[in-house]
């Protein structure tokens, strides 16, 4: 490997082999005395373009997007919660005692897992308490949860955190901050002079083109929770590969617990996804989609009413035909 010099600006990154520098402050501006952290803006901005594609995508799904509103913000408070409890809980000795550095997330600390967990936790008990059905809701949130986690990794770019292990490779990064951290923890094993896995690329890249095959392939799912389904096999493959890349990995004793998840994920969707084929072969009358059942097409009328203005008793309404729900959806693609 080529060695690289030491970098003294903490808020410098290269990409050497590439010929790119960048120069980021991690703290975007501060207001009233407060630092605005780009990471938390980077994860906002991709809860947003989530949000933008998941809500208007709800009626092709079967879902009323004014209840689904309220198990997605319900989702996203339960999601930052977990996040940060999940890395808390495994990092206890660094923040035990320590009540602010717990609740502060501003630098970052928020694991991935601990955040879809307690996402789903919340959503579903709110899904439960509005009557939402629970698989076609997990299915169109799971390509939300594609575009979040694809645009959110960059917040770990900025940060210069969650790098992997040294290597040679065009894609390889490095910058004062990384060094920093390296020098800082020897027992890594990393070399500072070398360049390192730039991880939140890998990560970020096909989690957006899993958004991208997976939600084409939306159009023609064959059952509910199929979505979700691949949704686990495609980020566990993913998350198993690069968590064995990392040097920050959470740890239960020898083993990194993302990289456990993620292999039990994956082998579990694709175990599940070869019993629902055959089972669909064999009865596909049975495994209708929730949006072509007669409920869902009458609580998407009563939304439409909702919208209107219309009362229930209004004898000038048309219901919604299967030709105009089709229509609907057309225009949404």
């Amino acid at each position: 490997m080529t060695e690289i010099p030491v970098i003294t600006d903490p808020y410098e990154i290269q990409f050497p082999r590439l010929g790119w520098t960048f120069h980021i402050n991690p703290t975007a501006f501060t207001i009233f005395g407060i630092d605005i952290q780009w990471y938390g803006i980077i994860i906002t901005f991709g809860l947003v373009l989530a949000l933008l594609y998941v809500m208007p995508k709800m009626q092709r799904f079967g879902i009323d997007a004014e209840k689904a509103l309220d198990a997605i913000i319900g989702g996203v408070i339960g999601g930052i919660v977990g996040a940060r409890t999940y890395y808390v809980a495994f990092n206890w000795d660094s923040y035990k005692g320590d009540l602010m550095a717990i609740i502060n997330t501003r630098n970052g600390g928020l694991a991935i897992y601990g955040g879809i967990i307690g996402s789903v936790a919340v959503g579903l008990i709110i899904c439960k308490i509005r009557k939402i059905k629970f698989l076609p809701m997990l299915d169109i949130i799971a390509l939300g949860f594609l575009i979040g986690q694809g645009i959110g990794r960059w917040g770990n770019f900025v940060n210069q955190e969650a790098f992997g292990s040294n290597t040679d490779n065009i894609l390889g990064m490095t910058g004062g901050e990384i060094q920093a951290t390296i020098l800082s923890d020897r027992a890594s094993g990393l070399d500072y002079f070398q360049t390192v896995h730039p991880c939140f690329l890998y990560e970020s890249v096909w989690c957006l083109l899993g958004f991208v095959i997976i939600s084409l392939y939306s159009r023609r799912r064959k059952y509910d929770g199929q979505i979700l389904l691949m949704y686990m096999m495609w980020y566990g493959a993913e998350r198993f590969v690069v968590e064995g890349l990392r040097t920050d990995s959470l740890m239960i004793g020898n083993m990194r617990v993302s990289q456990m998840l993620s292999a039990i994920l994956c082998i579990v969707s694709i175990v599940l996804q070869i019993i629902m084929i055959i089972r669909v072969k064999k009865n596909p009358e049975k495994y209708v989609l929730y949006c072509n059942t007669e409920e869902s097409k009458e609580i998407l009328e009563q939304a439409m009413k909702r919208r209107r203005g219309e009362d229930e008793d209004d004898t000038d309404y048309q219901p919604i035909t299967d030709s105009d729900n089709n229509e609907n959806i057309q225009e949404e693609e």
